[in-house]
């Protein structure tokens, strides 16, 4: 994954930027060197019945290499969330589900059963959940803890 070549991410939505979608961006905004492509379009609102409202959303999911699915949408709007999981189904995108913002409720359980991932609201977390959706990536770090006055030979004196 390179500037040239960014993972295409789909936030499910229904035409409009709730604070979990705009939430997201801002968290994956903050990671150094990942570079991705927004495919979702909620500003590009179909003149129309729900029909031209489904195609347009089936052609975002099929622009994208993984959906994060934002159960503060499916509490709203439930039978549209489940139309986009039916959509990126059918196009074999991996989904990522996205646990309540400040945890005040549980996820929903439709949510969690049919989504590959189930992760917390943390930069490192969705940037290795995409990796590892989107491009089969092995996301395996190690966290570096530094303590101040020591090295790798004990204390610094």
């Amino acid at each position: 994954m390179s500037e040239d070549n960014p993972i295409r991410v789909f936030v499910t939505h229904a035409f409009s930027e709730t604070d979990d979608y705009l939430r997201i961006f801002e968290f994956l905004e903050c990671v150094d060197r990942f570079y991705y492509l927004n495919v979702s379009k909620p500003d590009e609102a179909p003149s129309g019945g729900m029909e031209e409202i489904k195609d347009a959303l089936i052609q975002q999911i099929k622009e994208s290499e993984a959906v994060f699915v934002v159960p503060e949408l499916y509490d709203a709007q439930p039978d549209l969330v489940g139309f986009m999981m039916d959509a990126a189904d059918a196009n074999e995108k991996p989904m990522i589900v996205i646990r309540p913002f400040g945890r005040v409720k549980p996820t929903p359980a439709p949510l969690v059963d049919r989504c590959n991932e189930h992760i917390e609201w943390n930069a490192r977390e969705m940037v290795d959940a995409l990796k590892r959706q989107a491009r089969l990536e092995d996301t395996a770090r190690w966290e570096v803890v530094d303590f101040p006055g020591y090295d790798a030979d004990g204390e610094v004196k």
